[in-house]
C-alpha cells in the first residue's frame, strides 16, 4: 500500500472523524457514529481504498 493521503488530507480526517465519533458518546449517542473511525484509521495510515479505486493521490510530488 502506497501512500496516497497528503499531510492536509490525513490531518483533516483525524479531525472530522473524531467529531464523528464523539457523537457515539455525546449528542445523540447513536451507533452510527462509530462509522467515524474509518477516517480516522485512513488518516493514520495514510492510504484511502477510494482514493486507490477513482486513481486520486493527494500526496505532494516528491523529489527524487
Amino acid at each position: 500500500m502506497k501512500t496516497n493521503e497528503g499531510t492536509i488530507d490525513r490531518v483533516l480526517r483525524v479531525a472530522v472523524g473524531a467529531g464523528i465519533l464523539s457523537l457515539a458518546f455525546i449528542g445523540p449517542q447513536t451507533p452510527w457514529a462509530y462509522l467515524g473511525l474509518i477516517p480516522i484509521v485512513t488518516g493514520l495510515v495514510g492510504f484511502c481504498p477510494a482514493y486507490a479505486l477513482f486513481g486520486i493521490n493527494t500526496c505532494g510530488v516528491r523529489k527524487a
